[in-house]
């Protein structure tokens, strides 16, 4: 029996299709799922393309084609697709990342033509609790970024994300970009910091949310606080804000190299269900 399989942009009115494939892996597909929930499918309210592999007339298989390059629940030969179709576009993201498995085919097909990237990582542990341990008492400090407080979180989550990525989210735009998107959490009520003296020395932020599961980010210590267990106990303030407020499961995803985040958010009860990998341009 010949099966047909098909590539195309998904239509707004095939968002039921595309939540259920989200569905399947809530956890690993938070970021998507979050945006899809919000946006819809639309182009420019999504900020880019969702990409469907069909197999017999059936959605199986997604890709998110934006900033990012998200491959979905993709199986080997919708990779090869999205992978084929992504080459021909040219390459319009500023990363790949996603599950690991698929993200390193996709990469390995698209690396002679995108080729090479600013910095690969490879293995990046998905963590994952739904309860936090008892271990670690929450900071009582950590607490919701008001709205007019964007001048003392900018500069935390600037020395954040260029710690992280190697350059800075000030570049290109200015940053618009980039301060629109922390205004954006601050306004949800999803930006936590411990601020001492109108200086941000915690910091953390609950980033994609869907009624299912919520992925943590921008973890930050300022340096002249490292070593004193603020990431600890500000971790566990954070998660305790998430599990009552925003999904009853949170995760989030760490470089493999850094062994004291990955020691430190299990002793908060985090624990590996997975592995993402992230290509950065």
């Amino acid at each position: 029996m010949l099966t047909t399989t098909t590539i195309k942009v998904l239509e707004p009115g095939e968002l039921e299709d595309a939540l259920a494939v989200l569905d399947r892996d809530p956890v690993a597909n938070a970021f998507v799922a979050a945006r899809v929930r919000i946006a819809g499918l639309d182009p420019w309210r999504l900020g880019g393309e969702m990409w469907g592999w069909y197999v017999g007339g059936r959605l199986e298989s997604l890709c998110y084609a934006g900033a990012n390059l998200v491959p979905v629940c993709a199986t080997s030969e919708a990779v090869h697709g999205f992978a084929e179709r992504a080459r021909r576009q040219g390459r319009r993201c500023s990363s790949i990342v996603g599950p690991a498995e698929p993200t390193a085919e996709l990469w390995s097909l698209l690396e002679p033509h995108w080729g090479p990237a600013r910095d690969v990582r490879a293995h990046q542990p998905l963590m994952v609790t739904s309860s936090p341990s008892a271990e670690i008492a929450p900071d009582p400090y950590v607490r919701r970024i008001r709205k007019n407080e964007m001048d003392v979180i900018m500069p935390a989550c600037v020395a954040m994300f260029t710690e992280e990525v190697g350059i800075s989210p000030m570049a290109g735009d200015g940053g618009l970009l980039y301060q629109a998107r922390v205004a954006e959490l601050v306004g949800a009520g999803r930006s936590f910091a411990r601020v001492e003296n109108g200086r941000v020395v915690f910091k953390a932020e609950i980033g994609a949310a869907t009624p299912r599961a919520c992925q943590i980010q921008g973890v930050w210590v300022d340096p002249a606080y490292r070593g004193k267990g603020l990431s600890e106990t500000g971790m566990a303030a954070v998660l305790r804000y998430a599990l009552s407020d925003v999904a009853p499961v949170v995760s989030l995803y760490v470089n493999d190299f850094n062994t004291a985040a990955r020691a430190s958010y299990r002793r908060v009860g985090f624990e590996e269900v997975g592995a993402f990998m992230s290509v950065l341009f």
